[in-house]
């Protein structure tokens, strides 16, 4: 378990660790390089790098926070990663069944796994399933979410590298945009941002525009949020059009 700085949760929780990459949103996986650097550094979860490894180790964790935590689970991974067994995602629900006093925020990139394993899982209030989307390439994602049983859906369109025209909201009840930051980050465009802010607008869903990624690609210089002294500060500011957009769903408040 880890404090995290990502604006829209308050811990993370990495029953898995390692991960490959599927799709072009996972160029710059800021998990592989910070997997690196923590078996640089000796950490004994990492000794693998970013292999895929399961932790039952770490299965116990939630059960002693506590009060109630907003948990990102598997930051370092994808749950629905083809080589993490099946048997081990059952466990890691398990605990979030039996842990009903937080809410887990679960993202992947392999829905098709996740829809066939729906089913078979238990879907507890308490677990938000999303999935993550780059462009309009990987919006069949979505449609695979919305067959799933989760009680509350959303989706992580960071990096978006993209436009994206076409976005089936049905079924979806929160969504995060972000651009890419780093070193060889790619530009967002603030046209995207705002095509996907309408269509939450009109679906009357939750916009969350998490930051730029770089200040360069924000077209307001003067947005105050790029100043890292500044409360609300995101990598390379997060304000769009003079306002900060960070709306979450009505069953949860984000710690302060």
């Amino acid at each position: 378990m880890a404090q995290s700085n990502i604006e829209w949760t308050e811990l993370t929780w990495n029953p898995v660790t390692g991960c490959t990459k599927v799709s072009p949103g996972c160029k710059h996986c800021y998990a592989e390089t910070m997997s690196r650097r923590l078996k640089a550094m000796g950490v004994p979860k990492y000794a693998d790098g970013f292999n895929i490894r399961t932790h039952s180790d770490s299965l116990t964790i939630p059960f002693t926070w506590r009060k109630s935590k907003l948990v990102f689970v598997n930051s370092m991974s994808d749950l629905f990663h083809p080589d993490v067994p099946t048997d081990f995602i059952k466990a890691v629900f398990s605990v979030m069944n039996n842990t009903p006093q937080h809410t887990y925020q679960v993202l992947t990139k392999r829905s098709e796994r996740l829809l066939e394993l729906s089913e078979h899982l238990h879907w507890t209030a308490n677990i938000w399933m999303g999935v993550s989307v780059e462009n309009e390439d990987y919006t069949f994602r979505i449609n695979q979410l919305a067959l799933t049983n989760a009680h509350t859906k959303f989706l992580s369109i960071e990096p978006l590298i993209g436009p994206i025209q076409q976005l089936n909201l049905n079924s979806i009840d929160w969504v995060i945009v972000g651009g890419e930051s780093g070193h060889k980050a790619r530009p967002i465009k603030k046209a995207w941002i705002e095509t996907i802010k309408h269509a939450c607008e009109i679906a009357s869903i939750p916009f969350f525009f998490k930051q730029w990624g770089k200040p360069k690609f924000n077209e307001d210089l003067n947005d105050p949020t790029i100043n890292a002294a500044h409360p609300e500060h995101a990598k390379g500011g997060c304000q769009l059009n003079g306002e900060i957009f960070r709306q979450v769903p009505v069953i949860v408040t984000l710690a302060s």
